[in-house]
């Protein structure tokens, strides 16, 4: 059998991972098919390492999740597109079994479809012969095998595509300096890239290879088209070092928006109600003094700092800011609140004429902000 080692991790990331991708699922296909009614009639799911369907404790991986949703709702139900592929054969045929084992499995208008391929150039150049199908990816390699910038920018090429793949942070930062593997670090990070990248971290801290690492990829999606890159980071059992990364990338903002948001609640902890976008269960066996860092301070002052002088909506104050930030709606609406407080910005309406929620002032979107010169 290839290497499953993914589908035995802990029972916490696996879910939160499926979770993450699923509730995206749903999102995004509200958003698309409004106006994929309008092309094809279709909108699809492609995911190129699948997996048998469950995990090896039980629970269910993202295919049947993504099924299970799509069964639920009419208008997907009629609409979805799925493909499947694993390389693995006990994994393609533990999936379909699993498919053929859903309740209402046939209310599917189109059937879905497992496939038993490596995952290489052949289906890259298939990927690019598909158009007007919007479509979302998920590429879950459990090492790097495969994943490439190539089959990546393949896959968000044309509207309402988006892509969310597992960076294996550990086998990549053990990879970059393996001559025996340069040749898929190059496809994951572009030749010129990946070679400044392994004079780069011969200078770095162990601490701080993640960091160049996590950067240097997100600079090559951008790169590709993905102008919209945003990581989730996973911690192992014991909290003290990387496992991976879930990574999502768009050329849209509102799937960023959208993805934050969900990103953001999957988050194991805050720092001043900022979420931390990564999962760590040990957070909840360890408590950090997230207090000692005050990232809603910090928003603050950028605020005063970056909109002095101007007059904008608390919409139109986020939708300039928070792209390459983790700062999400509720974040912004708090350090506004905070400033009116303060007297260090003029708000119409002023917080005696807003209603209240939950005992609190509310800050809607709509709401006037006006920020002294400098």
């Amino acid at each position: 059998m290839a290497d499953s080692s993914f589908f035995d991790e802990s029972r916490d990331n696996s879910l939160v991972k499926a979770e993450i991708v699923a509730k995206y699922f749903w999102a995004w296909a509200k958003v698309i098919i409004p106006t994929a009614k309008k092309w094809s009639n279709k909108i699809a799911y492609i995911d190129l390492f699948s997996g048998p369907g469950r995990y090896k404790d039980g629970s269910k991986s993202t295919p049947l999740l993504i099924l299970e949703r799509a069964i639920a709702d009419p208008d997907m139900s009629q609409m979805l597109v799925t493909l499947f592929n694993d390389k693995d054969s006990d994994n393609t045929q533990s999936l379909q079994q699993a498919i053929q084992s859903i309740p209402d499995i046939g209310r599917l208008k189109h059937t879905p479809i497992v496939l038993n391929k490596e995952v290489g150039e052949e289906i890259v150049q298939a990927i690019q012969q598909i158009n007007n199908v919007p479509t979302l990816f998920f590429i879950d390699p459990w090492g790097y095998k495969g994943l490439s910038l190539g089959l990546i920018g393949a896959v968000i090429k044309d509207w309402g595509c988006d892509c969310i793949f597992f960076f294996n942070y550990n086998r990549v930062n053990m990879g970059l300096p393996n001559v025996s593997v340069d040749k898929h670090m190059n496809s994951l990070f572009g030749q010129e890239r990946a070679n400044a990248l392994r004079e780069q971290l011969k200078l770095k801290q162990p601490y701080e290879r993640e960091l160049v690492i996590v950067e240097e990829i997100s600079q090559a999606l951008k790169e590709i088209g993905g102008n919209y890159v945003l990581p989730f980071c996973f911690k192992t059992d014991t909290g003290t070092r990387t496992s991976h990364h879930l990574i999502f990338v768009s050329k849209n903002v509102r799937g960023y928006s959208i993805m934050k948001e969900i990103m953001a609640k999957e988050s194991s902890s805050t720092e001043q109600g900022v979420p931390l976008f990564e999962y760590n269960a040990a957070t909840q066996y360890q408590p950090l003094l997230f207090e000692l860092s005050r990232p809603l301070d910090d928003l603050e002052n950028m605020l005063l700092h970056e909109f002095a002088g101007q007059t904008l909506t608390m919409e139109e104050i986020y939708n300039q800011h928070h792209v390459g930030k983790r700062y999400i709606s509720k974040n912004y609406k708090e350090a506004l609140r905070k400033l009116e407080q303060q007297g260090k910005i003029i708000v119409d309406p002023d917080a005696s004429k807003r209603r209240k929620y939950k005992g609190e002032i509310t800050f809607g979107e709509q709401v006037r902000v006006t920020f002294s010169p400098k």
